[in-house]
């Protein structure tokens, strides 16, 4: 089976990347190919690059209060170019967005103080279900 592949991204005009790039780092060490796009990101940038490099999960990181409209944009894109990747959004998001997010489409969420370890656990098992079934 081959190593999970995770693409993450900061869409929107969040500047403040040091956690994704910690969740990146964590993610290599835990085994898995993770392509980081960077900062302001738009949906189709994050969708498109997800789709080229044929990965198992989308993970935007997302700190400026605009998960919502931001996962929103990506999930209604996914739905019109039927693209089936799952999507974790992880960041500044209260506890009460949380099944807002997960009503959109969005496999895990992940608020601030989610624990490292947590957070890749979950992303390495979705991707790794995900890689087992398209194997």
């Amino acid at each position: 089976m081959r190593r999970p592949r995770v693409l993450l991204a900061k869409p929107g005009l969040d500047g403040h990347d040091r956690g994704v790039k910690v969740v990146a780092m964590a993610l290599r060490d835990a085994g898995a190919e993770v392509i980081y796009l960077g900062q302001r990101k738009t949906a189709d940038q994050v969708l498109r690059a997800a789709v080229e490099e044929d990965v198992d999960v989308i993970g935007l990181s997302i700190l400026s209060g605009s998960h919502l409209p931001l996962s929103a944009d990506l999930m209604d894109l996914m739905k019109e170019q039927e693209v089936d990747i799952p999507v974790v959004v992880g960041g500044t998001i209260p506890r009460g967005d949380e099944e807002l997010l997960r009503d959109l489409g969005v496999e895990s969420v992940f608020p601030v103080g989610t624990s490292i370890d947590d957070v890749v656990t979950a992303v390495v098992e979705i991707a790794t279900g995900v890689a087992a079934a398209t194997s």
